[in-house]
Parts: structure tokens; C-alpha cells; sequence
């Protein structure tokens, strides 16, 4: 039997990365691509601003093809329920049958997306929901995956942490009120390097700058 055709919700950081090496490695679906939100009006990826050439080089390491979803800036929650209405309709017509999310520990985030999938006929999957997110966040640098910190929320963590590596240099670091995946919206990353790719990104990172209450770090190709 043709194993089930998954679309992986895709942030360009770690957690989305290792929930796409964590289905690899399980063989249970047949992943068919990336999705991921752009604001239209930067071109980059919502939220965790990295830029979209960087993204568009992930997805090739990857060797998926990108679904991108464009959000106009700002956007309200109307309008991105619209165009994921949109993205689910091509979805169902390429025959795909479940999405998978990044996920680790959040129930309001999650039901939230089970909610909007109810009745579409797309299932959604969570493969690193429950896992300690602290051993994880070792497993994860352990196997090589390696991310810089492209956005940090400075009322949960010191902005100076923006463009820093995600290491065991930094875990260490964290405070003892930071996730150490930064699951509450400590800080987002960008993740260059790891199983889930074919070969690593070559990445610096540029100028930092704060933008709607949050420090961004400018992630450039090397």
C-alpha cells in the first residue's frame, strides 16, 4: 500500500527540522513538501524573519519542494484562517491526506490546529509532542542539527541572545525560566545544518535590529 502523503508545517527552524527527521526516520509517510507563512510585504518567513532565499535553500537541502503561504502585513487571524483554507484545498487536491506540526508542549497551540483541520479531511501529526524538551533540545545538537537564534522575544530573554548559536553553550546559559526550546516564544531559530538536510547551509549572521517588540538577527548566506 502507498504510504499516506504528509505536507510538513515548516518554520525554518529546529523544531520543524527534527519533526521532519523524526518522520524520515519513522518511514510511516510519504512527506511531499514544506509549508511555510511569508509576509509578503518583507519576504521573509513570518515571525521567525528569516529571509526567503534562505528558506528557499533549506527546502533544497531538504529535497522537498516549498508550499509557500504569502501573508500580508500585518495580518489578522481572519485573513491567515482564509489563506490556510486555501493551502488545505490545494493540499486535498494533490491527494494529501495529513500535515505534521512541530509542536513539543503547548495544548492551546495544538488544539488550535486540530480544530482548523477538523473535517478537512487532513489529519494532523505531532511527532515531538510530549518529548522532555531539555533532553531534546540535547538530542538535537547531538546529531549534528545546528541553528542560530534569529528572533528572541527580549521580555522572556536578553536581546543579546539574537544571532547566537543554539548549542550547549547557550543552553547552559538559558535562564532556568526559559524552555530550552524556547517553546513559549523565547526565541525562534534557523536552522542550517543537520540530518534532515543533504548538506549544510553556509550562513553569517548580520545586522540585528529590534521590530514589533522583538529582536531580530539578520540571517545572510556566507
Amino acid at each position: 500500500m502507498p504510504r499516506p502523503k504528509l505536507l510538513m508545517s515548516w518554520s525554518s527552524g529546529k523544531d520543524s527540522a527534527w519533526a521532519l527527521h523524526s518522520l524520515r526516520l519513522a518511514g510511516e509517510y510519504n512527506i511531499v513538501g514544506l509549508v511555510t507563512t511569508i509576509n509578503e510585504e518583507f519576504s521573509r518567513v513570518a515571525m521567525h524573519g528569516v529571509r526567503d532565499a534562505l528558506l528557499a535553500a533549506q527546502a533544497d537541502a531538504a529535497g522537498l519542494p516549498l508550499w509557500r503561504i504569502p501573508l500580508p502585513y500585518p495580518c489578522s487571524n481572519a485573513e491567515y484562517e482564509q489563506r490556510m483554507r486555501a493551502l488545505i484545498g490545494n493540499a486535498l487536491a494533490a491527494g494529501v491526506t495529513h500535515m505534521a506540526f512541530g509542536d513539543l508542549f503547548l495544548e492551546d497551540v495544538r488544539d488550535y490546529r486540530i480544530r482548523q483541520l477538523a473535517g478537512t479531511g487532513i489529519t494532523p501529526v505531532f511527532p515531538l509532542w510530549g518529548l522532555p524538551t531539555a533532553r531534546l533540545a540535547r538530542d538535537m545538537i547531538a546529531a549534528g542539527l545546528a541553528a542560530t537564534l534569529s528572533c528572541v522575544d527580549p521580555r522572556q530573554l536578553a536581546a543579546e541572545h539574537a544571532g547566537r548559536a543554539f548549542d550547549a553553550a547557550l543552553l547552559a546559559a538559558l535562564p532556568d525560566t526559559v524552555d530550552p526550546c524556547g517553546e513559549r516564544g523565547e526565541f525562534h531559530t534557523f536552522c542550517h545544518a543537520g540530518p534532515m538536510f543533504r548538506a549544510p547551509l553556509a550562513v553569517v549572521t548580520g545586522e540585528v535590529v529590534e521590530r514589533d517588540g522583538f529582536v531580530f538577527a539578520d540571517i545572510l548566506p556566507a
